[in-house]
C-alpha cells in the first residue's frame, strides 16, 4: 500500500516537472517581429558603476560604438572612491552623447544603488530607458537597436538576456547553466503573461512606467532587487515582453570564485521571497517537486521494478533535453546540454545549501 502511494507521488512529480518544462518552452515559439516600430526610437542608456575605473575603460567603448541613430549614455558614478570620475570625463571630451552623473553619499540613502539609479533616470533625456552595468558588454553593435525595437504603444517593459562569457572551468559551466535555467523561467513566465523577474543589466522600460509606480519607493530600503522588485510593481500581461535575438545579448564575466557566486545566489534567493506569492509558489513547487522526484527515483529503484522507474526517468530526461536543448541553442549555450543531468543534480544540491544558509543567517542591511 505504502509502496503504491510512493510510486504514485513519484509519477506525479515526473508529470509536474515535464509540465513545467513544456510551459517554460512556450517562449521559444510564436515570436513575432515588430513591424510597427520601423523608425528607431531615441534611447537613454543608463550605466551604473561604483569603483570600476579599469572595467569602464574596457567596456564603455562597446556602448559608445553602438549603431543606433539617436541615443545618449548616462553613466552613474555612485560615490566611487577610485578614479572613475576622471576616466569617464576623458571619454566625455570625445563623445558628446555621454554624460556622467556623480552621486554623493548622504545620510538617508548611504551607498544606495536605487537612489543613484533614480537620479540617473531623472537626469535622462529620453523616455525610452535601457539599463546595464559597467562590467557588461553587448555582443553586438546593434544591442540598443534590437532591444528598443520591442517598444510599442503597448509594450513598455522589455526583458533582455544576460549571459556569462564562456571559459574552461567548472564554476563557469555551473554559472552558465544556472543562468540559462533562470532565463528559461524568466522568459517562459513572461510568455505566459506573468513576469516575475528581469536581468537588471539588460532591461529596458519607459520612464513613464517608472514614475507610474513611484520608482523604487516600495523597496528603497532593500539594497538590491532593483530588477525583480520593479518588475513586481510595474509589469503586467499587457505591457511586458522580451527580446532574445542574439544581437540583443549582454555578456559579462563569471564571478571570480564559487563563494562570490554563492553569496550572489543567496542574495537573489532573499529577493525572490519579496516577489508576488503566486510566483514564489510556482517557483518553489518546481524546485520541491524536482527534489522529490530524484529522492523517490533513487528509493524506488530498490523496491519497485527498475525497468518501470527507468522508463519514467528517461521520459522526463527526454522532455528536459528537448526544452533545455532548444533553449540553449537559441540563447547560444549549446555545450551545456551534454552535461545536463550532472549539472541539474549539482545545482539542486547547491540550492539546498543556499536555502539552509539563508535559514541560518539573515542580511543585516535589510529593514
Amino acid at each position: 500500500m505504502i509502496l503504491s502511494v510512493v510510486f504514485s507521488v513519484f509519477v506525479a512529480c515526473a508529470v509536474i516537472q515535464t509540465t513545467y518544462y513544456i510551459l517554460f518552452s512556450t517562449f521559444l515559439f510564436g515570436l513575432k517581429k515588430n513591424k510597427n516600430n520601423i523608425t528607431e526610437v531615441p534611447v537613454s542608456v543608463i550605466i551604473y558603476t561604483k569603483n570600476q575605473a579599469k572595467i569602464i575603460q574596457q567596456f564603455l567603448p562597446s556602448i559608445l560604438e553602438q549603431k543606433h541613430s539617436k541615443f545618449e549614455i548616462v553613466l552613474i558614478n555612485n560615490a566611487s572612491s577610485d578614479n572613475t570620475k576622471d576616466v569617464v570625463e576623458l571619454f566625455t571630451k570625445k563623445n558628446a552623447n555621454l554624460k556622467i552623473l556623480n552621486v554623493e553619499n548622504n545620510e538617508a540613502f548611504w551607498g544606495s544603488k536605487k537612489y543613484a539609479l533614480t537620479l540617473g533616470i531623472k537626469a535622462s533625456k529620453y523616455n525610452n530607458l535601457l539599463f546595464t552595468d559597467a562590467k557588461c558588454k553587448p555582443v553586438s553593435k546593434y544591442w540598443i537597436s534590437e532591444m528598443s525595437k520591442k517598444f510599442t504603444s503597448k509594450k513598455t517593459i522589455i526583458l533582455g538576456y544576460k549571459k556569462y562569457q564562456k571559459k574552461n572551468s567548472i564554476l563557469n559551466i555551473f554559472t552558465r547553466f544556472e543562468n540559462l535555467l533562470t532565463a528559461i523561467k524568466c522568459f517562459g513566465f513572461t510568455k505566459l503573461g506573468s513576469s516575475y523577474m528581469a536581468f537588471g543589466s539588460n532591461l529596458a522600460y519607459q520612464k513613464s512606467e517608472f514614475f507610474k509606480v513611484n520608482g523604487f519607493i516600495n523597496h528603497m530600503k532593500i539594497n538590491t532587487g532593483e530588477d525583480y522588485l520593479f518588475i513586481k510593481d510595474a509589469a503586467n500581461n499587457k505591457n511586458t515582453t522580451f527580446c532574445i535575438s542574439e544581437d540583443s545579448f549582454i555578456e559579462t564575466d563569471t564571478p571570480k570564485s564559487f563563494s562570490k557566486w554563492f553569496t550572489e545566489k543567496k542574495e537573489e534567493t532573499r529577493i525572490i521571497k519579496k516577489i508576488q506569492f503566486k510566483h514564489r509558489f510556482f517557483l518553489g513547487f518546481f524546485n520541491f517537486s524536482k527534489l522529490l522526484f530524484y529522492v523517490l527515483a533513487v528509493t524506488l529503484f530498490f523496491f519497485y521494478p527498475w525497468k518501470i522507474i527507468l522508463a519514467i526517468i528517461l521520459s522526463y530526461f527526454l522532455v528536459q533535453y528537448i526544452v533545455v536543448g532548444i533553449s540553449a541553442k537559441k540563447l547560444k549555450e549549446p555545450q551545456i546540454i551534454f552535461l545536463l543531468p550532472f549539472l541539474e543534480i549539482g545545482l539542486l544540491l547547491i540550492q539546498i545549501s543556499i536555502f539552509s544558509a539563508n535559514l541560518i543567517s539573515k542580511p543585516d542591511h535589510w529593514k
